[in-house]
């Protein structure tokens, strides 16, 4: 790979492909965008029946969703993007995102073509933008996903739950899933707190802003995933003992790993082939993500993994429309 980094401006112009023009046609589509369709009742777009709709690029694009400094992450994804290039004949970019919202546009306007979302922005990446996931990364047992903690720090008078009452949380975006969708059902549900009556919320913007901030004392408490702090402290960015937990939620799934749903099936097939066998021995992978006990992509499918999700999103009233 010669580069791959670009800013989103220079990917714009690389791809250049503007909004393909989809026949609203008369088929089952679920909580799908109308140019969608679901005939298989997967819950997924389909790809469309006309080969004239596929897509083929010369040049793929691939973003990572924005948890933390994309820089950390271009370096992560340097020899999967290059074996990717092995597996499919192309040029791969990798697009340094810089939020939830901005991902999910570039693939409904056709310019990025493979993406791992984070856990709440897959339903409306899969809604909205025609994304089709396939893949989470797993332990070597096949165990995956994390955990939602809400932190504070040593001496901020925050005991539990309840005392978050009356004082402030910090979330990360609203489309997060530990970063606010299910710290939200939660809190209402098991503590009968809402945000702005019992506590006044604020937004980091991301999971590694809210965890320095709280790391740091700016924020007395976060709502943060777990598998982003252990990464985080494994390469020392906070130490343990900066952040207390006093919340731990069931295991969710993490980001899932797919591509946009019209890409030539042949092309999509290639995709999943260098998820599936790509070495993670000895890889820049490996070396970020085994900080969380990962060591695999394991298939999955959205209807199943993404249950308990879409369920949190129903009794928070989340809405798939585009806007």
């Amino acid at each position: 790979m010669k580069s791959n980094l670009l800013g989103a401006a220079t990917v714009a112009l690389l791809m250049s492909m503007g909004n393909a023009a989809f026949a609203q046609e008369d088929c089952p589509r679920g909580d799908l965008d109308p140019k969608y369709c679901d005939r298989d009742g997967d819950l997924l777009a389909d790809t469309p029946t006309d080969p004239a709709d596929w897509v083929n690029p010369d040049t793929l694009i691939f973003a990572y969703t924005p948890v933390e400094d994309p820089a950390v992450y271009e370096e992560a994804w340097s020899d999967f993007l290059e074996y990717l290039e092995e597996k499919t004949g192309k040029n791969v970019v990798f697009f340094p995102v810089q939020s939830n919202a901005a991902q999910i546009e570039a693939m409904r306007s056709g310019r990025l073509h493979i993406a791992g979302f984070n856990t709440g922005s897959n339903p409306l990446a899969v809604n909205c933008a025609g994304f089709n996931p396939f893949t989470i990364m797993a332990s070597l047992d096949g165990n995956f996903g994390y955990e939602m903690e809400i932190l504070t720090y040593p001496g901020s008078g925050i005991e539990s739950v309840e005392d978050i009452r009356g004082g402030q949380l910090a979330f990360t975006s609203p489309t997060s899933n530990s970063g606010f969708k299910a710290p939200s059902a939660i809190l209402a549900s098991e503590f009968d707190m809402v945000a702005d009556r019992d506590f006044e919320a604020v937004f980091s913007g991301k999971h590694d802003n809210s965890i320095l901030g709280v790391a740091n004392q700016d924020y007395m408490a976060a709502s943060i995933a777990n598998s982003v702090l252990s990464r985080m402290i494994s390469r020392e960015v906070i130490t343990p003992d900066q952040v207390v937990s006093i919340y731990k939620s069931q295991t969710f799934p993490t980001t899932g790993f797919g591509v946009a749903h019209n890409l030539d099936p042949e092309l999509t097939a290639q995709i999943r082939d260098a998820f599936f066998s790509f070495d993670w021995e000895g890889s820049s992978l490996q070396r970020e993500f085994e900080k969380s006990n990962e060591g695999q992509f394991l298939e999955m499918t959205y209807k199943e993994f993404w249950d308990v999700i879409r369920k949190i999103d129903a009794a928070n009233g989340v809405s798939y429309a585009c806007e």
